[in-house]
């Protein structure tokens, strides 16, 4: 299936970060590795990671040198697509730079003609911006075992509702629950 899947870690009560943007939804998380090996399967029929400028300065300081990571090869080999204004290039460490596109929907537009397989990580403002335009397809919520009360909600006051369709569902060790959506 071609189309976008967005993927995110959030808390119980709904929050992708807590009120300072810090990272408690992980902090929370005891044991990653069923998120790990069902990230590495689903990377299987991934063509394409699309970030946002601050999720991708994250991945980039990380992911390059981690050789000890189970994904580390499939995400340093994926085609990766950063969405910034600010940015001019997006360099990878000794892997292939990312490719930047100022518009995260006319981007996505251009690889679903294709027939391209995309995945987002974090990144909110893009996936804010692409749940706006209907690009979405998937949606997965990875649900960390805390409720933060405030922070960074998935979306943005004001949205619109976002009609959701359960597809698939595990709980992993620890508490984590992973729910995927068909979105529209």
């Amino acid at each position: 299936m071609s189309g976008l899947l967005v993927q995110q870690w959030i808390s119980v009560d709904g929050f992708l970060a807590g009120v300072n943007g810090e990272a408690d939804v992980f902090a929370a998380v005891s044991d990653f590795t069923a998120s790990e090996t069902h990230n590495a399967a689903l990377l299987g029929d991934i063509d394409e990671m699309v970030l946002g400028r601050r999720t991708y300065e994250s991945f980039a300081a990380y992911w390059p040198t981690a050789d000890d990571e189970p994904m580390a090869r499939q995400v340093n080999a994926l085609p990766k697509v950063v969405c910034s204004t600010t940015l001019m290039a997006a360099t990878w460490g000794g892997h292939a730079p990312a490719r930047v596109v100022p518009d995260p929907v006319d981007h996505v537009r251009s690889r679903r003609d294709a027939g391209s397989r995309i995945i987002l990580w974090g990144s909110v403002s893009v996936m804010r911006a692409l749940l706006a335009a209907g690009e979405v397809d998937e949606l997965e919520l990875l649900v960390a075992p805390i409720a933060l009360g405030a922070g960074t909600p998935l979306l943005a006051a004001g949205a619109a509702p976002l009609p959701l369709r359960l597809t698939d569902s595990q709980i992993w060790p620890g508490g984590v629950v992973r729910l995927r959506y068909s979105v529209g």
